[in-house]
């Protein structure tokens, strides 16, 4: 009998981890991204070259960190740049950590407004051009996706062009023609171009794109945005 009290005692300390990619497949619950974050981190902290870990982490982070108040927020994306060059640094060769390091930036960036976000615009062109290098076709052309993002945002007087936008949010189409993202922010670029006819195509086909498993809550808020903008844009009767 004792030796049953004490193994119900001890068998908790033993309890496998739950595990980060179920959890973070379930962060339309916030807590549920940060309990995923929060285990590869620790992952990564008991092994500094542990590749999966880090830029999960980083990944992880780029969800989280707009979604929390602004400073809360911005620390969480600092850790998610953090985590990205470390997978980076693991595997300079591999796209992952180069790839969320921009992605981390790039919200760092937008979270700091136009003048203090501007700081990060060469090193997130910087990392996404590397993408580009290793795997022109990684997640689906998502680095040619964010570079158009990144042409669309930045001023002129700094490097940005809605031209250069337009041409690589195309060219990201020709990997993911389905890309619910890359759709809505051809849209956006479109609309900056004066080509309103072409912009509304694009929302529609956000709107009826199939979500892509990998991707589904962030493809859900994208859809929202684009038929929100729809119905903005659409004749008053």
């Amino acid at each position: 009998m004792r030796s049953l009290i004490v193994l119900l005692l001890v068998a908790p300390l033993f309890a496998a981890d739950p595990d980060p990619e179920v959890l973070y497949k379930g962060r339309a619950d916030l807590a549920s991204a940060r309990q995923a974050a929060d285990l590869w981190e620790a992952r990564l902290k008991a092994n500094p070259r542990d590749f999966e870990s880090a830029w999960k982490a980083a990944r992880a982070m780029y969800w989280i960190g707009p979604r929390e108040d602004k400073d809360a927020g911005r620390r969480t994306l600092e850790r998610g740049v953090a985590a990205g060059k470390q997978a980076a640094a693991i595997s300079p060769d591999r796209p992952e950590g180069h790839f969320w390091t921009a992605a981390n930036m790039g919200a760092l960036a937008e979270s700091y407004g136009m003048r203090q976000g501007l700081k990060y615009r060469g090193a997130i062109k910087d990392a996404l051009e590397r993408v580009l290098q290793i795997e022109p076709a990684f997640q689906q052309g998502s680095a040619y996706s964010a570079l158009g993002r990144w042409y669309h945002m930045v001023p002129g007087l700094f490097g940005g062009s809605e031209t250069k936008s337009e041409e690589y949010l195309r060219k990201a189409l020709t990997y993911g023609p389905d890309s619910i993202l890359t759709h809505f922010y051809l849209a956006e670029t479109l609309f900056e171009r004066s080509k309103d006819a072409d912009a509304i195509e694009e929302l529609k086909k956000t709107v009826a794109a199939t979500r892509n498993p990998d991707f589904d809550p962030e493809d859900r808020e994208f859809q929202a945005k684009a038929a929100a903008e729809l119905a903005r844009r659409s004749p008053k009767k």
